[in-house]
């Protein structure tokens, strides 16, 4: 007796349809599971061999072969638990195999035929219903998976459930989508006190998803004011919503089946690895660049993070992906993320304070940014310094500008941006390139003038020539102008090349 029933394998966020082929056939007693699988996939037999006993029945005494067609692709995982029991129970007829045929499962089986939660149902059900299938997954799961309305979506609590299901004794219903989650408490821009260019500059940055760097002393509050940059964002549409929950889905981090609309914010730290920031190890999974995709990554003490570490980065920011390249696997990942990093001028931290500064200062400052390249350093939109806080900043009663002001800002720029680009695929001005950035910023006479000036005195790249002007852009639009004027241009040469 042979029965088919289908499931997936993920390479990254891509779903791939597997076939799971079950034939019992005559020969000495035996259960094998064929077409490359991992030691999760292979233990599975001794799950389902629990599950199936724990209903009360018996493996037939004959030959059991599981193949997982296609056969050179590497199967990964214990969500393999459920198809393969489904496609057995099927080919003992204890399920009907027309109707199991018609199936996609996934899911990890407990012992007793309880179904255990596993990462990627979100991407599962699309594959579902392209392929115009039945979803079966975990309750826990169940939640996720719904949000793909194009399926349909089964989520049991066990193996009985699914057979009382299929034989009509107890029908279960479809699945519901988990709620949007409310927005985290956001920290308020209120509670910064001073530091009016770096606010302005963090407002530009949100505007147009700039690249920010901040290098100040100790305690001037670059962390402070990074923590609440989600506060300035606006919230990610429908489809930026499902491509970032993919990613999430994939790495197991969706909780009860919730989607937020808030744009990710991710702050490793400093010791973390290489495949931990861009992706990697088991599975190749992704990395924290990815699981900021279209929100913001935070890299507090730049110049600690592991050189190496930080010229991976360098490729992403330009392409908005990442290639996972491993012996067994090469898993691309969406990551255009805004990096926001901080630094202290040097180690010690107060080059610019001459009361507390090393006797090596200031070439201890040079020496500890020199861990930054050049060519990382050049990818930054906006350097800003940010000098300790003023003691009279801090004893001021009146609040500073709340983030929901800023914020309101920033989502009209924003808005202004998505119409103008809205035959291009693009959202936003530090996505634009060539000549349609010049055709877009429209600059005039005088503008034009003076970035070429800029741009001789300091013999600028070609990226940070457009890199200015995308700036420039994004600080016209937060004042509503049409074109760039020599104003904007300064401002942006400002955060460009005034740092110190």
């Amino acid at each position: 007796m042979q029965a088919i029933s289908y499931t997936v394998a993920f390479h990254g966020v891509e779903p791939r349809l597997v076939e799971v082929q079950v034939a019992v056939s005559p020969g000495l007693p035996a259960f094998a599971i064929v077409g490359l699988p991992d030691k999760a996939v292979s233990e599975a037999r001794e799950r389902v061999r629990a599950t199936i006993s724990a209903l009360g029945l018996a493996l037939p005494a004959k030959r059991i072969t599981v193949n997982l067609a296609p056969a050179d692709l590497p199967k990964e995982g214990s969500h393999f638990d459920l198809p393969i029991a489904l496609t057995l129970l099927a080919a003992m007829e204890a399920l009907p195999i027309d109707q199991i045929g018609e199936v996609l499962s996934l899911g990890e089986l407990s012992l007793d035929g309880r179904l255990v939660a596993v990462a990627g149902a979100l991407p599962a059900a699309l594959a579902a219903a392209e392929n115009n299938c039945t979803l079966i997954c975990p309750a826990d799961c169940g939640a996720e998976a719904a949000w793909v309305e194009a399926a349909r979506v089964l989520a049991p609590e066990s193996v009985l459930a699914i057979i009382n299901h299929f034989a009509g004794r107890a029908v279960m219903n479809d699945a519901s989508p988990g709620e949007v989650r409310a927005p985290d408490r956001q920290r308020d821009m209120a509670d910064v006190r001073g530091q009016e260019r770096a606010k302005r500059a963090l407002e530009i940055a949100a505007a147009g998803r700039h690249n920010l760097l901040m290098v100040g002393p100790p305690g001037a509050g670059k962390s402070m004011m990074a923590a609440r940059l989600p506060g300035l964002l606006p919230p990610l549409s429908a489809a930026e919503a499902l491509e970032t929950s993919m990613i999430h889905s994939v790495a197991g981090l969706l909780d009860a089946g919730g989607i937020s609309r808030t744009r990710p914010y991710r702050a490793p730290h400093h010791s973390a690895s290489m495949p931990a920031i861009v992706g990697g190890g088991r599975g190749a999974k992704p990395g924290e660049i990815s699981l900021a995709h279209n929100g913001v990554l935070f890299l507090d003490e730049l110049p600690e993070f592991p050189r190496p570490v930080l010229e991976t980065l360098r490729q992403p920011l330009e392409t908005g992906d990442v290639m996972v390249a491993r012996a067994n696997a090469h898993v691309r990942y969406p990551c255009a993320f805004m990096l926001v990093a901080a630094a202290n001028p040097c180690r010690c931290g107060w080059m610019s304070d001459p009361a507390q500064a090393c006797s090596r200062a200031p070439k201890c400052g040079d020496d500890y940014m020199g861990r930054i390249s050049g060519p990382l350093l050049d990818r930054f939109d906006l350097r800003i310094d940010v000098p300790a806080t003023a003691i009279s900043d801090l004893q001021k009663l009146q609040p500073g500008e709340p983030s929901a002001a800023i914020a309101a800002r920033v989502t009209a720029a924003r808005d202004l941006q998505r119409s103008r680009y809205a035959s291009k695929g693009i959202t936003t001005n530090a996505q634009v390139e060539g000549d349609h950035l010049i055709a877009v910023a429209a600059p005039d006479a005088a503008a034009l003038a003076l970035l070429g000036q800029v741009a001789s005195r300091f013999s600028l790249s070609a990226r940070a020539y457009h890199r200015i002007l995308r700036v420039a852009r994004t600080i016209a639009d937060l004042a509503g102008a049409e074109s760039v004027g020599k104003a904007h241009i300064a401002e942006a040469v400002a955060y460009r090349i005034g740092q110190g």
